[in-house]
């Protein structure tokens, strides 16, 4: 790991010299440290193996919170521009099918990220979100996130 580690330092500082170098590889060496000692987490062939089965759809992912981040922008927009606003704020409580915490989690934070909704609260699979209207509330419950951490999980199971 402290290669990887390594590499990822090398690359995303984009210079290469004795300094950076230097510094690199003290950072990766305790980089693994923190995370074997500290964070408790073994990183093995089936993480790697788990992790590039993830990927492709982890990048759809991405893709898809940029595009709903971008329409609740111009949805956000057009309602605080309006001539009359129209903004009638709600709490919506669901349930999530998603067994994991971790896809629980990255579902609340999508929610977050989403202009004009907060999640408020997450106790175990209930979700307590806020809304800037009824109309971005009738989205969450299936929506598209949902459906692909679902799908995620299924393939990290598999």
């Amino acid at each position: 790991m402290i290669l990887i580690y390594f590499l990822l330092w090398v690359i995303f500082n984009g210079r290469v010299t004795l300094e950076v170098l230097s510094v690199g590889l003290v950072i990766s060496i305790l980089l693994d440290i923190f995370v074997k000692k500290i964070l408790k987490i073994r990183l093995t062939g089936a993480t790697f193996l788990k992790f590039f089965k993830l990927l492709p759809d982890a990048l759809i992912y991405a893709v898809v919170l940029l595009i709903e981040i971008i329409r609740a922008n111009f949805l956000i927009s057009k309602l605080v521009l309006a001539h009359e606003i129209k903004v009638e704020p709600c709490l919506v409580r669901f349930n999530s099918p998603l067994k994991t915490h971790a896809a629980r989690v990255a579902l609340a934070n999508s929610i977050t990220l989403t202009p004009g909704t907060i999640t408020v609260s997450l106790e175990g699979n209930e979700f307590l979100v806020h809304a800037l209207n009824r109309d971005i509330a009738d989205g969450l419950r299936g929506s598209m996130f949902e459906r692909l951490l679902k799908r995620m999980e299924r393939k990290v199971n598999a």
